[in-house]
């Protein structure tokens, strides 16, 4: 599923993946030009660390001893060990109607013990296949998270003792699981996959030094203060907020391979949000936000101040406008709609581990080489791409959280499926890991999605676009087409015991009518529909790729992503009405107005 940042609702791994809106991005060196492909990468080559922290030190020590006395204590031999320490620092202010809201931040350090006993071929990670799906392994790969609290302090022997206790239980946990995995095989029918459960990856060294962001937290409290002040200017907007958020992600890995990174993650963002309550009921809300590694790349306040106060003139426009209806017919998902589009209907399907796990639906299992969309279209997922274009892209990384070097996917080339996303699982015909092993800090990695990029062969001006679609409308006898814009996320379901389909949340429906009525702005509804049928009824693309960047979340927890795509147009799309709460608007105008 696809959220905005803000968003209310329950996420459910069983049901649904799910993605967040977050604004722009974290720039690094390599950028990727406009069409698609890598202006640069970053390097697979290892690099020598010049010193190694004593967290590092610590945890190979503490690794090689437990390989060492580990190795055949038991019946199933331990034959992967992987530490992953993830020290995380945040700060969060955030304002409302010239207030200050909050003033937080925290630090953490989050474990993450990979721990494989057996062999490569079956070991204690493989799925166990119960009667009821719900209560199976949604993924293969789990490890084993440590449970508890991490030491923040770098004292070698409280680290060791820590990972000590942490490696005694995964290993005790991996017997039992081994066995019952065993078990299972012998009394459940033959896998349709049959592959291993791990595969083997070049060991990498890569050492960064550890980065530092000093923040002037009294600056930015007023910066908030008076650019949240804004929304009192309108009365319409029954709540709102303006923050500011820091986090500083540093990364210690070390495995049984030789593999050994230090490397840093380091994001502010700022972000608006306001909501009012239409007539009928119906609460609407749009989102707005930047998001940039240094400090020197925030905007100014004047810029901040420019994007609240559209953001709450949007609001406005969207309260007062009419509810959508139900409605199956052409329409254009602008650019970062057709980004969210793909990154449900294909995306989230083309996941490597997704393919052998016998409780998802396998869409795309067994289409490699066939066509699944019109033969214009090409996908990919470049985690090396810094940007695209002039847009930044979240979804960058240097190295998985499996350690593998990110690389460059091509999924889709002229409407031909060619491959998946890979973390460390094989599955049939793919052995190897492409560097898309993704996980929240302390999360067990599975394959998922970094910078989608989505291009076409055949695009028209925007205009010529829109053209076509009132042509489309009328060879279809609809009094309009529609214009799907600003969305806030989406949803899919992949598993077999739910109906295999997707929901994307756009904020902004405009019926562009074609008897040459002026365009209708609508609010209200969803866009549903099952994947192949979808991805069959693209009919042409525009000129003007745009980036929807955002958090992703799956069984391995939340993961920053970036889909980029043209402004597509799509022969059917269904609308089913949202749901709406029934409480009047405020029966009072805001205090601010009576000033």
């Amino acid at each position: 599923m696809l959220r905005i940042r803000g968003g209310a609702g329950v996420f459910s791994v069983a049901l649904s993946l799910s993605l967040w809106f977050v604004g722009a991005m974290v720039v690094v060196p390599t950028a990727c030009a406009e069409d698609g492909a890598a202006s640069g990468s970053a390097s697979a080559e290892p690099e020598n660390a010049e010193s190694k922290s004593i967290v590092l030190t610590a945890m190979e020590a503490e690794l090689q001893r437990s390989m060492r006395k580990l190795k055949n204590a038991a019946a199933a031999p331990l034959y992967y060990l992987s530490y992953s320490v993830y020290d995380v620092q945040t700060l969060d202010l955030g304002a409302s109607y010239g207030a200050l809201a909050y003033d937080d931040d925290s630090r953490s350090r989050n474990l993450y013990v990979e721990l494989r006993v057996g062999d490569k071929t079956l070991d204690n990670t493989h799925q166990f296949r119960s009667q009821a799906p719900a209560s199976s392994p949604l993924a293969f790969g789990r490890g084993y998270s440590g449970g508890g609290s991490f030491p923040l302090e770098d004292d070698r022997d409280a680290i060791r003792t820590r990972l000590w206790d942490a490696t005694d239980g995964a290993f005790k946990q991996a017997q039992i699981d081994y066995m019952r995995v065993k078990t299972n095989r012998d009394v459940r029918v033959a896998e349709e996959d049959a592959s291993s459960d791990f595969s083997a990856a070049t060991a990498v060294v890569h050492s960064e030094p550890a980065s530092r962001i000093e923040v002037d937290r009294k600056l930015w409290a007023d910066r908030l203060r008076k650019a949240s002040a804004i929304f009192k200017e309108f009365a319409e907007i029954n709540d709102s907020s303006v923050t500011f958020n820091v986090e500083q992600v540093r990364r210690f890995l070390v495995n049984s391979e030789g593999s050994r990174i230090e490397d840093n993650r380091d994001s502010l963002r700022i972000t608006a949000e306001a909501s009012a309550i239409a007539k009928d009921g119906m609460v609407v809300r749009l989102y707005d936000g930047i998001e940039v590694p240094r400090q020197a790349d925030l905007p100014s306040q004047e810029k901040i101040e420019e994007m609240v106060r559209k953001l709450a003139r949007a609001v406005v426009d969207l309260r007062n406008a009419p509810p959508a209806q139900p409605f199956v017919g052409p329409a254009i998902l602008n650019s970062k709609a057709a980004g969210v589009f793909f990154h449900e209907v294909l995306g989230h399907r083309v996941e490597g581990h997704r393919q052998k796990d016998e409780t998802e639906g396998r869409t795309f299992a067994q289409k490699v080489g066939e066509q699944i969309m019109p033969a214009f279209m090409s996908v990919c997922d470049d985690p090396t791409c810094t940007s695209f274009g002039a847009k930044p892209l979240v979804g960058w990384y240097r190295f998985d959280n499996e350690g593998v070097p990110a690389q460059r996917v091509q999924l889709v080339e002229r409407g031909v499926l060619k491959g998946f996303l890979m973390g460390r699982s094989p599955i049939r015909n793919f052995e190897s890991s492409n560097g898309h092993g993704r996980g929240a800090p302390g999360a067990s990695p599975v394959a998922r999605q970094g910078n989608l990029i989505i291009d076409s062969a055949k695009r028209v001006p925007y205009g010529k676009l829109k053209a076509m679609l009132i042509q489309e409308a009328k060879a279809q006898r609809k009094p309009y087409g529609l214009i799907i814009d600003e969305i806030a996320g989406g949803f899919t379901i992949t598993q077999t015991f739910q109906p295999q389909s997707y929901s994307l949340l756009p904020l902004r429906v405009t019926r562009v009518y074609v008897d040459g009525r002026p365009d209708e702005l609508t609010r209200g509804v969803n866009i549903v529909g099952t994947p192949l049928s979808s991805l069959e009824k693209i009919v042409c693309a525009a000129r003007d790729d745009d980036t929807f960047n955002g958090r992703c979340g799956a069984e391995s927890g939340w993961v920053p992503v970036s889909a980029t795509a043209p402004s597509l147009l799509v022969k059917n799309i269904e609308l089913e009405k949202e749901y709406k709460q029934q409480d009047q608007p405020p029966i009072l105008p805001p205090p601010a107005e009576g000033k």
